[in-house]
């Protein structure tokens, strides 16, 4: 077992209830780690809630629309994925950082009744899929990714290491494709098509088509990389 799937692991006594963190201009993947820097007094009490249990929380991406709504319960994009609070720091304004690790894909079943000031659901838990027939392609998918993804890296060279362990190690294909694709920078809304897909060929096909217009974005002095490490995302 690798060790982006070492730190993945979902606890065994996982219940399928879930708090919801929703935000309109993130989204999540499991195998990368997010700063969250939370200041409404709501998620503030999710956090705590949180520290208090298990310590996990579903990044959810709000549907269109949303701003008409944020103070209430707008609607939300039916993939979320599961992170787990890693390390937080508590600020004298009462606000906190944050470092969230992803866990795993969930897609959210049910919202359940407030019993506080945040979101909660009932999620299920979706496991990438390597479909058999298709395993042959499966090298080559994982090659034809590397050298997309290899044409459009930045010069940034605090994320060199990290940078190199990702592409020079044996990484499962669909953590390649997790990691890209949280680095990538496209619209929210095709990134929440990617964590949609749990059948990583046509997550992998459907990346591939991103890189490709991303390098050509990058031969017109389009930037096509998000920054990484990634800084502080602000609820």
């Amino acid at each position: 077992m690798s060790s982006f799937e070492d730190l993945s692991l979902v606890p065994q006594d996982f219940s399928g209830k879930v708090r919801v963190f929703p935000l309109p201009n993130l989204v999540l993947f499991p195998h990368v780690m997010q700063p969250l820097h939370i200041f409404e007094p709501r998620y503030r009490e999710l956090l705590e809630d949180a520290l208090a249990g298990d310590r996990l929380i579903a990044m959810a991406l709000l549907a269109p629309g949303w701003q008409k709504t944020y103070e209430d319960r707008p609607l939300l994009y039916p993939m979320a994925c599961l992170g787990r609070i890693t390390t937080h720091h508590r600020l004298e304004s009462g606000a906190y950082n944050v470092l969230l690790l992803g866990l795993r894909r969930v897609r959210l079943v049910e919202e359940l009744s407030p019993r506080a000031g945040f979101r909660e659901a009932r999620v299920e838990v979706c496991e990438d899929c390597y479909p058999p027939e298709e395993a042959a392609d499966l090298a080559a998918l994982q090659r034809q990714l590397r050298q997309a993804f290899m044409k459009i890296l930045p010069m940034l060279p605090e994320a060199q290491e990290q940078l190199d362990q990702i592409l020079g190690s044996d990484v499962p294909l669909g953590v390649l494709t997790d990691v890209i694709s949280y680095m990538l920078d496209i619209d929210v809304a095709d990134k929440e098509a990617l964590l949609a897909e749990c059948n990583v060929h046509r997550r992998t096909e459907l990346l591939l088509e991103h890189l490709s217009r991303a390098a050509a974005d990058r031969e017109a002095g389009v930037s096509g990389l998000a920054h990484f490490p990634p800084e502080f995302s602000a609820n």
